[in-house]
């Protein structure tokens, strides 16, 4: 069913109107989708989730009809076990800290929320989609202690919150804490932490090409590969050879 058009404001402000306007668009192909793409080690999606079958893009139209939700209600929402009822909160809460007139007291307020409420915000996707801005943004200037703290979590997701956050702080060439934050998670044995890690540093090289050197110079001989992959991959083919050739040696530059 193609996407009907919404208006950006909607009066009914509830996580009940807000879940009913979701499932105006449940499709059973797109369940059989979502289900195959959210298939977890195991080959089974995540026992505690549930799915509508909804494609993202409708989920995201529907968060932005109902971007002024009021912040008891996106934690209604976060709760709620159905995937993407817990993608259009985060969706809402990304919207509402990326809206330039959002009091900093109600950025204050998502930032809490995201961090009360990590348990549910439970799959790569919810963290992808809302940690930049809703945790990222909001510590630029503030002490950023707490990402430290999630990066020794034994949460996969509370770790990937840490690397994926610092997206922002990238974007304002604030690169020292992706790469502290990435120290701490180079060995982590998560694929998903793996990529996360090595995403972030190759992006935070694109500012600074040397510090980004540095970090395959000292690990290329023991951090993952995958991870090792995803940080060099835009080096020139003589680059990446050398520093895998490192990782098949066992050596690292002191």
């Amino acid at each position: 069913m193609p996407v009907e058009k919404i208006v950006k404001q909607t009066s009914n402000l509830t996580a009940e109107a807000f879940i009913e306007k979701l499932w105006r668009y449940q499709s059973d192909e797109e369940l059989v989708k979502i289900k195959r793409y959210f298939k977890n080690e195991d080959g089974d999606y995540a026992a505690e989730d549930q799915f509508m079958g909804i494609r993202m893009g409708q989920v995201f139209e529907v968060a932005k009809a109902f971007i002024n939700l009021p912040i008891e209600e996106i934690e209604i929402l976060l709760k709620n076990r159905i995937h993407e009822v817990r993608v259009g909160a985060v969706s809402i809460m990304d919207f509402q800290a990326r809206d330039k007139k959002t009091a900093e007291n109600r950025k204050k307020a998502l930032f809490d929320l995201y961090l009360k409420n990590h348990q549910f915000i439970n799959n790569w996707d919810l963290v992808d989609r809302s940690a930049p801005h809703v945790i990222g943004a909001y510590l630029i200037g503030k002490d950023r202690t707490v990402l430290y703290q999630l990066a020794l979590s034994d949460n996969i997701w509370e770790r990937r919150t840490a690397i994926v956050s610092t997206a922002y702080f990238i974007k304002n060439k604030q690169l020292e804490d992706t790469f502290k934050i990435a120290e701490i998670l180079v060995n982590d044995p998560q694929d998903l932490i793996q990529k996360a890690v090595g995403g972030w540093i190759r992006e935070a090289g694109k500012r600074n090409k040397n510090t980004l050197i540095s970090f395959p110079n000292k690990h290329a001989a023991t951090m993952p590969r995958v991870m090792l992959r995803y940080a060099i991959e835009h080096f020139d083919s003589g680059e990446r050879a050398y520093y895998l050739g490192l990782k098949n040696e066992g050596k690292a530059i002191l």
